[in-house]
């Protein structure tokens, strides 16, 4: 019998031995990879006094393997055992981030230095992040799809509460580097409790694969034919190109326009996240209040107003960090929400020996799309200015909401492949 049999419908995923070794090891793993996501642009801002162009560039190399060989990576973890892939991407990782300590170190790191680093790294999360998606269904059953990325999800979001916060303390003790050396230590912790794990995967025999295009276009058709999944990955993808685009110059815009120092701009972030702490936490209650299918549409209108604080920060008589505080607590609630209601959607509406390549299919096109914004970003940084760039991102994130907007997503309660859930009656 599986580990996922042991779980019951009526049963908490906590007494899930195999999901909590799961979930023991995301947690370290979100917690290194928001250090990181705090420490690498401080330090090339700070230390190696990196422009608008070369923060695209860094920017665009996050993402740029979800673009170059995110459709294939589908294909290839449906032939994988899904745990062994974790394990190897964290490994990976955590081997790259050393190298940067090192030459950190050494006083040979740079910019070219940690463009390539970043493309490592983006080509192993891309493993990571399918394997994980993929993994999740078969470890802990469709009845618990729900509950396990709202866990999950909020693991993410305490993550991003405490690691800024941290980080930004310890930045004013230690050097950027130092701080980059403990996610090295959490990436090989994670690996540990992930190989803890006790469910034994089969993959499909090898006398079943068939032509690695045939595959990966059996995963992109699936997602381009399913009309609701076709929307919600529009949405998706317009909306993280728009905060690329963002992305590219908000340590520049926080650090040098706004002139806040590195703890301010840990403890705004950290703020910023307990929206979204929150939306994990709610995001099951709302969707059964309000309906799974309504809520996606809902939390989409609510990105672009709360994006728009940023710019608002520079120009109103408030003080800028109460401002973005206010903005990223909004911005991060409304994500999560949307997260947890579209990604139960799909892991439960696509057929179990598709995942992988449905998963690596949807973040080709959704996380494709951040290299071309973090180049579009560092290059309008560079010709237009930091803050018309924040100014052109919320543009970009208004046109996102539209395609699940307008569609039957905002006058539908269920969404195919749920339950049937009656709606809750009126007060009194």
């Amino acid at each position: 019998m599986s580990t996922s049999d042991t779980t019951t419908a009526g049963r908490s995923l906590i007494h899930h031995p195999d999901f909590r070794r799961l979930w023991t090891g995301d947690a370290l793993g979100q917690l290194g990879a928001q250090l990181t996501v705090l420490a690498l642009p401080i330090f090339a801002v700070q230390q190696l006094a990196a422009t608008e162009w070369e923060m695209g560039v860094l920017t665009a190399a996050e993402f740029a393997a979800f673009l170059l060989i995110g459709l294939p990576a589908g294909a290839w973890v449906d032939r994988m055992r899904k745990r062994r892939v974790l394990i190897v991407a964290d490994l990976v990782r955590a081997a790259v981030l050393a190298t940067v300590v090192v030459t950190a170190a050494t006083g040979h790191a740079s910019i070219p230095l940690l463009v390539v680093a970043a493309l490592v790294i983006s080509a192993a999360t891309v493993f990571f992040d399918v394997s994980h998606q993929s993994y999740i269904p078969g470890l802990v059953g469709l009845d618990h799809l729900v509950e396990g990325n709202s866990k999950l999800q909020a693991t993410a979001s305490v993550a991003q509460v405490a690691a800024p916060a941290l980080g930004g303390l310890l930045l004013r003790v230690i050097a950027a580097p130092a701080l980059i050396a403990v996610t090295v230590v959490t990436y090989l912790v994670s690996a540990f409790a992930v190989s803890r794990i006790r469910q034994v995967e089969t993959p499909p025999h090898r006398d079943t694969r068939r032509p690695l295009r045939v595959e990966i276009a059996e995963g992109l058709r699936f997602v381009v034919h399913e009309p609701y999944l076709r929307r919600i990955v529009a949405c998706t993808s317009l909306g993280n190109f728009a905060g690329a685009i963002s992305g590219a110059v908000l340590v520049i815009y926080v650090l040098r326009t706004l002139d806040l120092d590195t703890a301010a701009y840990g403890a705004i972030l950290s703020a910023s996240a307990v929206g979204g702490l929150l939306g994990a936490v709610v995001a099951g209650r709302l969707a059964q209040r309000i309906g799974e299918g309504r809520v996606i549409p809902l939390s989409a209108l609510v990105m672009a107003p709360a994006a728009a604080l940023t710019p608002l920060a520079s120009l109103s008589d408030l003080p800028a960090p109460a401002v973005l505080i206010v903005g990223g607590a909004a911005f991060g609630f409304a994500v999560i929400v949307y997260n947890v209601a579209q990604v139960s959607f799909r892991q439960r509406v696509c057929p179990p020996p598709l995942l992988g390549r449905m998963n690596a299919s949807v973040r080709f096109i959704v996380w494709g799309s951040m290299p071309i914004g973090g180049l579009l970003g560092g290059w309008l940084g560079t010709h237009l200015g930091v803050l018309p760039t924040l100014w052109v991102s919320v543009g970009v994130m208004a046109l996102a909401a539209v395609p699940v907007v307008v569609s039957p997503l905002l006058r539908m309660r269920d969404l195919p492949g749920a339950p049937v859930a009656e709606e809750p009656a009126p007060a009194a």
